[in-house]
Formats: C-alpha cells, sequence, structure tokens
C-alpha cells in the first residue's frame, strides 16, 4: 500500500490520516463478483476516471468529465459494450448516470473489470454519495457527499481503493 491509497476498513475507508464513513454493496464484500450480486469485490482497484454533473455542482478537479442527459452506463453481459459508458438510446439493459436523485452528481469510476470486461463478472465499481449513512449500495462504495468531494480533490494518478477479503479483517 502507498499513502495514495484509499482502504476499506470494518470503520470506514482510511485515506490520508483520515477514516471516512462510508458504506459497501448490500451482500458484503466477495472474492467472487458476479454482475447484480450487490457485492462489493475484493481487490486493488485503481481510479480511472471521475464524472460530474455540470448543472448541478462546480467541476471538482480539472480532470472531471461532465455528464450529459443520455450518458447510460451499460451493464448487461450480452451487450458488446458491457461495462463502458454508452449514450441513450441503448438497446441493453443498463444505467442511467443523469439520476433524479443526487447519487451521481460525482462519481469516481475503477477499473473493476475493465477495461475488456469478462461477461458476468460485474460491471461499474463506483466511488459516489450514499443515500443516507447505513443504506448499502448495489455493490459501490458510497460517501456523504462533502466527504466524497474532500477524497476527489486530494486522489492522484497512483490512487487505488483498497478492498480486503472479509476474511483479513
Amino acid at each position: 500500500m502507498t499513502p495514495a491509497d484509499l482502504v476499506l476498513t470494518p470503520t470506514g475507508l482510511r485515506f490520508m490520516g483520515r477514516s471516512l464513513p462510508c458504506v459497501i454493496g448490500r451482500s458484503g464484500i466477495t472474492t467472487a463478483k458476479r454482475e447484480g450480486d450487490g457485492a462489493t469485490p475484493a481487490g486493488a482497484h485503481r481510479i480511472i476516471g471521475c464524472l460530474y454533473r455540470p448543472d448541478r455542482i462546480a467541476r471538482p478537479c480539472p480532470w472531471t468529465v461532465p455528464l450529459a442527459p443520455g450518458d447510460l452506463w451499460s451493464d448487461d453481459p450480452r451487450d458488446a459494450d458491457y461495462n463502458l459508458m454508452v449514450r441513450a438510446p441503448h438497446a441493453f439493459s443498463h444505467e442511467r448516470l443523469c439520476r433524479a436523485d443526487p447519487l451521481y452528481d460525482l462519481v469516481l469510476l475503477t477499473d473493476w473489470n475493465w477495461p475488456r470486461a469478462r461477461p458476468g463478472r460485474g460491471s461499474a465499481i463506483f466511488l459516489h454519495q450514499w443515500r443516507r449513512p447505513g443504506y448499502p449500495t448495489e455493490g459501490c462504495i458510497a460517501f456523504d457527499r462533502r466527504d466524497l468531494n474532500w477524497i476527489t480533490r486530494r486522489i492522484t494518478p497512483d490512487s487505488r481503493v483498497i478492498v480486503p477479503p472479509l476474511s483479513s479483517w
């Protein structure tokens, strides 16, 4: 591990000397991630990008990419664009990135099952805003809006999200 790493612990995510409250997938942590299982995958995941809603928040850092209303994320293992950002209309199953709620106003993308996705291994492990403390995700890691912004302003190209398997806790 390096000082640039974000490390998931039983009490939150440790980063730059702070422990930040967070929530993970409703099914906990897994070493055998599958599409739709609701689990957060164990491993060391690089942060490969950042998306934001320019109609809702200011650009959080220079390398952030703005989201547009037709932006989607393919979560269909049958899709040639599985686990990639796509545009509407899109014939395969997908998740809308410009949501009515604020969960994806700011999103850090990880390299889980990317860039060459293995069908069914799981898509889109994001760091994003939580619904509320203690409310689990579909497999992502979610934070209070202020903490997510704080993280985004401090990560580097070398930052990784370290998710230890539950057996190491």
